[in-house]
């Protein structure tokens, strides 16, 4: 089956994983984090693509993100990939591939689902059980949306400012949502649309995608195509 084309619209919110090959280690100490980050905010500066939530997993990383112009959000995966893996591979010398193929990315609807993917993103080390709270992991964005630590990579999104009229309510606001564990239903979902690079929001919201980019952003239907 021919992989379906990228979708990279300047202004929709993006959910991006990327994996390092066979799920092998990409980070093996606190200083990889911090080159990976450093470069992370270089190039999302560069290529105009607002961060609003992320996480570095020992064998993968989680963004939330904008583009704010046409393949922003492609270009800052591309040229960051390639940077780490120069560094990752100079480090521990190795050669050879660090990343299992592309990245991987969905569209996500802001009204629906962007604050769920802020969820899921930063629960990320309390699922694998690494940490009992979010706030005890410090290689994510949840210190800075939940906290209120500064941080220069982060943007909020609009969906984050609308929690509050001041940070100090927006913050309150922000940590109720983690109280509750996400729904298993909605995870499975979130998943799903980031593999297969499907959109993340409802049927009007995936239609309208599909009408304004002429690609599919939702699962076919199961079967033969029609004529087989």
């Amino acid at each position: 089956m021919a992989r379906l084309k990228r979708l990279c619209p300047p202004g929709i919110a993006q959910h991006v994983i990327q994996r390092g090959n066979n799920r092998q280690l990409c980070f093996g100490c606190d200083e990889d984090t911090v080159f990976y980050i450093h470069w992370l905010k270089e190039y999302a500066k560069q290529f105009n693509v607002q961060v609003h939530a992320w996480v570095l997993m020992t064998n993968h990383v989680h963004l939330l993100a904008t583009p704010m112009e046409k393949d922003g959000l492609s270009k800052l995966m591309q040229f960051l990939g390639r940077r780490y893996v120069q560094y990752f591979n100079r480090s521990y010398r190795r050669t050879g591939t660090l990343w299992e193929g592309r990245f991987k990315s969905c569209l996500v609807q802001s009204e629906e689902y962007l604050l769920q993917c802020y969820r899921y993103i930063e629960l990320n080390p309390v699922r694998a059980k690494m940490v009992a709270d979010p706030a005890e992991y410090k290689w994510s964005s949840y210190r800075a949306n939940a906290l209120g630590i500064k941080t220069d990579l982060c943007t909020p999104h609009p969906q984050y400012l609308a929690l509050g009229e001041t940070e100090f309510l927006r913050m309150a606001a922000y940590r109720q949502l983690f109280c509750g564990q996400l729904d298993r239903k909605l995870i499975e979902e979130i998943r799903v649309t980031v593999n297969k690079g499907m959109a993340l929001g409802n049927a009007r919201f995936k239609q309208e995608l599909e009408a304004l980019f002429s690609r599919r952003v939702q699962p076919g239907k199961p079967g033969r195509p029609a004529g087989f």
